[in-house]
């Protein structure tokens, strides 16, 4: 099979199959930009149903790249809230004020210069130079790499790392529709050669796929080792309410409202009271009520009973619901 026919099969496939997502909607060549970027930062570890509703919001309170460099700090993190890894918003932000205080006000259209800016890594830049600006790259996120895997047949340990992924994408050739088709190969691996069971008779490229041939679609992953850490959690109460400060000290929940706490080295007897995961970290964490709360400058007091009315992370609220059930 010729590489053109793979692509133009793909193609085919997407323009009877694409689902109709609020980002895709046709619009002026500057709301595609501005469009490409915000759902690319909120698409980051995040599945495209949860997306779509934020996204709807998003662009309704916050229409623009110069609305968004002026947007208050509180308002943004309220538009995000429930979409989880804040940073990517306080980055989307930090990257709208980047580009208007360019005289030109408009998002770079260059692999480096999109990649100076904040939150934005290979992958982002390739999806946007190839949705907003039609330019002919393959962005490897975690759809084409099923795609890539599958179609080929790789299982060995090097052959599944992000380098040669890379390398091998060129398999799905080019085309002049370069938006539409980096698109059409996340929407194939969405849609068709999903995780579990792959509906391959959908699949306009079956005929060639290696993993069909050896009835064997089992997906070799590196595996990530979690991390364990320990944390000492101190809670402060008053009448109804808790004592809660900005996190400044960590790099998770960065800059948002949590309860006080300081990192331990693994003790020998640590008994946690409750555990949450981070991406690969493993946080156990012990409680300690205390009294004395003059160390703290400027702390917030949040109602137990009216966490709604203020911006929290939901790590904070799942904290102040386990306080209420013990």
């Amino acid at each position: 099979m010729k590489e053109q026919t793979v692509t133009k099969k793909i193609l085919k496939w997407y323009d009877l199959n694409k689902r109709s997502l609020p980002w895709r909607k046709n619009v002026s060549f500057r709301k595609r930009q501005y469009h490409t970027l915000v759902s690319e930062f909120m698409l980051q570890q995040t599945q495209v149903a949860t997306v779509i509703p934020y996204f709807n919001r998003f662009i309704k309170n916050i229409p623009n790249l110069r609305m968004l460099a002026k947007v208050n700090d509180k308002k943004l993190i309220k538009l995000w809230e429930g979409l989880g890894y804040y940073s990517r918003a306080r980055n989307l932000k930090k990257t709208a004020q980047a580009i208007i205080s360019d005289s030109k006000e408009k998002l770079p259209n260059n692999f480096e210069d999109l990649k100076l800016l904040p939150g934005i890594g290979n992958y982002t830049a390739s999806a946007i130079l190839a949705i907003a600006f039609n330019k002919p790259y393959i962005p490897l996120d975690g759809n084409i790499e099923r795609v890539l895997k599958r179609y080929l047949y790789l299982k060995k340990d090097y052959e599944i790392q992000k380098e040669y992924l890379q390398d091998k994408k060129s398999i799905f050739g080019i085309s002049k529709r370069s938006g539409d088709y980096a698109q059409a190969l996340m929407e194939l691996g969405a849609l068709v050669c999903k995780p579990a069971n792959p509906l391959c008779n959908q699949c306009p490229i079956s005929n060639r796929c290696k993993s069909l041939q050896k009835k064997d679609f089992n997906l070799t992953k590196i595996t990530k080792k979690n991390i364990n850490k320990y944390f000492l959690l101190k809670v402060y109460k008053k009448d109804r309410r808790y004592l809660l400060i900005k996190n400044t000290k960590f790099n998770f929940l960065k800059n948002l409202t949590i309860f006080p706490m300081e990192e331990l080295s693994k003790p020998k007897n640590f008994n946690e009271n409750l555990n949450f995961k981070l991406s690969n970290m493993n946080m156990n964490i012990k409680i300690k009520y205390l009294k004395n709360s003059r160390e703290f400058q400027a702390p917030c007091w949040v109602d137990e009973k009216k966490l709604d009315n203020y911006t929290l992370p939901s790590f904070t609220k799942k904290i102040v619901e386990y306080l209420e059930r013990n």
